[in-house]
């Protein structure tokens, strides 16, 4: 038994936020209800078609869910969402900011009638303040919480290559949405849930935010390479592949020079020979370590880091990573059923096997609509069905 099996779970959702929260619940084994709009759905379906016709961001965020078209401003759609919401567990939202209140959804409306309900509002920046009503895309909030401040060159500010904003948000909406069941089952009462992307990505500024504590400069942008800590990021080798290495500590440095560069002596060049002044002395240092690899392989490289118990990678492109010999070793990877055909898909972290996990079909746009109206004894249009005898 998956350990949300039973759990009902209904979601009006679109993009990334929210079904990243609800795929991780669907993962565990809980029924997902999403609830889109007719004819379109859900907007990240349309996104892109680079999985044999199917969106790339709908694929990666929507397995193991039931699709149910509703147009929630019909005259039947509340009487479709009341008998939904009479089996659920845990309603998710992320619409446009106030969308929820208005149809009558917000937790303020719903807990009389259903206690034992858990609400949990996904928004760029919470339900007040000045910011409410404000849109908020991925990039607009890795924009707002000063992540671009610190991401990129010192030429210029780059984007995370992932929706970073949107899955931080999603896993805060996770993590709570755990923590409320675990409260429910002492207290047998819901509870409501506000996860805003701004506060979720503001937390995870971590040491950028500390660093700068009561007005010291912050950390400068310093592409791949460690604002602070250094060597600590991208090396060209001679056969013009790029390694990735990372020093922690002086005990390091010194078997780096020694057994990497061949170059004891450069430990204790007054220059280099703590990680305040290799830091400011980066351009300097880099260049030394980039002569050093230059009639190496990038394999040679990473056998000496290896033999010196140094942290270090290869800089991976997508296609490396679909055959990563780690993933492959481990068993990662499984397949999904989709309306293109079976898929590959990475088993959730923390499944041990494809058996721990509830990795289910992605759905068609209304595929299980008429089959849950039937469920909740409703017609295909949405009116109770009359009561045999």
């Amino acid at each position: 038994m998956l350990s949300l099996e039973g759990l009902i779970v209904v979601t009006l959702e679109h993009a990334i936020a929210a079904p990243f929260c609800t795929r991780q619940l669907a993962d565990l084994g809980a029924r997902v209800i999403k609830v889109e709009r007719p004819g379109a759905g859900d907007f990240a379906r349309g996104y892109d078609q680079r999985v044999k016709g199917l969106s790339s961001h709908f694929v990666w965020v929507n397995r193991a869910k039931e699709s149910l078209a509703l147009d929630l401003k019909a005259d039947h759609a509340p009487t479709v969402l009341e008998r939904l919401l009479h089996k659920a567990d845990v309603l998710v939202q992320n619409l446009a900011p106030g969308a929820a209140a208005r149809l009558g959804l917000s937790y303020e409306a719903l807990h009389e009638r259903f206690p034992r309900l858990i609400v949990c509002d996904i928004s760029g920046y919470g339900n007040d303040g000045p910011y409410r009503d404000r849109k908020a895309y991925d990039l607009l909030i890795q924009s707002e919480s000063g992540f671009l401040s610190v991401t990129g060159t010192a030429d210029e500010p780059s984007k995370a290559g992932c929706s970073i904003a949107d899955i931080a948000a999603g896993m805060y909406a996770y993590s709570n949405i755990l923590a409320a069941l675990i409260e429910r089952g002492k207290t047998g009462r819901g509870r409501h849930i506000e996860i805003s992307m701004l506060e979720a990505m503001v937390e995870w500024m971590s040491y950028p935010l500390y660093y700068s504590h009561d007005g010291a400069p912050p950390p400068a942008r310093s592409g791949a390479a460690h604002a602070t800590i250094y060597p600590y990021g991208p090396f060209p080798a001679g056969d013009g592949q790029t390694v990735m290495l990372g020093l922690q500590n002086e005990r390091e440095w010194r078997a780096f020079c020694d057994q990497v560069l061949l170059q004891p002596a450069l430990a204790s060049d007054p220059r280099f020979d703590n990680n305040f002044k290799r830091s400011a002395a980066r351009l300097e240092l880099r260049a030394l370590i980039i002569e050093a690899f230059a009639s190496l392989t990038a394999d040679e490289v990473i056998l000496r880091l290896e033999a010196a118990g140094i942290a270090n990678a290869h800089v991976n492109d997508m296609r490396q990573v679909w055959h990563h010999p780690q993933l492959q070793a481990r068993g990662r990877w499984t397949t999904v059923t989709s309306p293109a055909g079976d898929l590959p898909a990475l088993l959730p972290p923390g499944a041990r096997t494809a058996a721990d996990a509830n990795i289910g079909p992605i759905p068609a746009l209304g595929e299980h609509t008429q089959a849950i109206l039937n469920e909740l004894g409703l017609g295909p249009d949405g009116r109770a069905r009359p009561v045999p005898g």
